[in-house]
């Protein structure tokens, strides 16, 4: 089960019309998840993450800010050259709950500095909803993310919780899972390192 966040038709045209006049692409060069012809390579995609949709071409990113723990400013400019994992989720959404572990787990198994798992919450309390729920679940490797009011759900056109979006490291989105996911999952796991593979590649020619 997946959580609406932005309701009826109308609001999800102006939601996406909003959010892709906004988007900019910071990067370069060919997207990273692709050969050397610049055709998308075909991601593996079964199992838990059998709802991935790859995104041909690569859309650019949001440039829409959210927040971290302390309130300062972030954007997915800020992540540099590493695969982003971008997690959309809120505390009153139990599809996002149950998911939030795996993504804990998943940032311990592949962090770093190739990859990150980024989970933002659009919950309206921010930081002071967040942090009990981290400890409550024992999320001990995820930072904190927020951005309360729904901007960049807004600018990436989403409309139910949890979303996620894989996120190379030239600004192009990749693809995107709508709903929840067990994302340290043998099939999650190969799924993302094709993707961090991919980058790698491109880096080193």
């Amino acid at each position: 089960m997946v959580k609406r966040v932005v309701p009826g038709l109308v609001g999800a045209v102006l939601a996406a019309a909003v959010g892709w006049l906004g988007l900019q692409y910071w990067g370069a060069g060919t997207p990273p998840w692709a050969d050397r012809a610049g055709q998308s390579a075909v991601p593996p995609i079964s199992g838990t993450v059998g709802n991935f949709t790859p995104t041909i071409p690569g859309r650019p990113a949001p440039i829409e800010p959210f927040y971290d723990a302390d309130g300062h400013e972030v954007s997915l400019q800020g992540f540099g050259d590493k695969v982003v994992l971008l997690n959309l989720w809120a505390t009153w959404c139990a599809p996002c709950l149950k998911e939030l572990p795996s993504l804990d787990r998943l940032q311990a198994e592949l962090g770093g500095d190739r990859f990150q798992v980024v989970a933002v919450s659009v919950d309206r309390r921010g930081v002071e909803a967040v942090r009990p729920f981290f400890e409550k679940l024992k999320i001990t490797h995820l930072a904190i993310y927020v951005e309360p009011k729904n901007r960049l759900a807004e600018a990436i056109g989403l409309q139910v919780l949890p979303s996620t979006i894989i996120i190379g490291p030239h600004g192009l989105m990749a693809g995107k899972l709508i709903g929840a996911a067990e994302w340290d999952a043998p099939e999650a796991l190969a799924l993302l390192r094709h993707y961090i593979d991919q980058a790698a590649r491109v880096t080193q020619n």
